[in-house]
């Protein structure tokens, strides 16, 4: 599993990729958490396109992610890009009814910039 934090613009990108499952290394995933928040991005959308599989470890690191970026009135939050597996733990996690998704990146972006008066095409929350 790799967690890359894309150099922050207006949005900050996070990249996931590989299993993100239970493994030996959580301290990595902390310290990622960690640093994330330390940075406080108001608008985060997080790329799942290369993600394979996604278990306990990465629900509780987006859910820590989630809460972090959304206790902040204009902190906004989207996942991009899931593939089905991934979807699929969404949807039995309820996590696919309360996180906003966006079919792609572009999607995503599109929809953290937008106006958030109203809801954006290509979210589906």
């Amino acid at each position: 599993m790799v967690i890359e934090i894309a150099p922050p613009g207006d949005v900050c990108v996070l990249r996931l990729r590989g299993r993100f499952t239970a493994g030996p290394d959580p301290d990595y995933v902390l310290g990622k958490l960690d640093k994330a928040k330390l940075r406080s991005f108001p608008n985060v959308l997080v790329d799942l396109s290369a993600l394979a599989s996604i278990g306990s470890m990465g629900i509780g690191f987006l859910v820590g992610l989630y809460t972090s970026v959304m206790r902040s009135p204009e902190g906004r939050f989207v996942l991009a890009g899931a593939t089905a597996r991934v979807r699929e733990v969404l949807a039995l996690t309820r996590l696919d009814s309360v996180i906003p998704q966006a079919v792609d990146v572009a999607a995503g972006l599109a929809a953290l910039r937008a106006d958030t008066a109203g809801k954006s095409a290509g979210i589906a929350s």
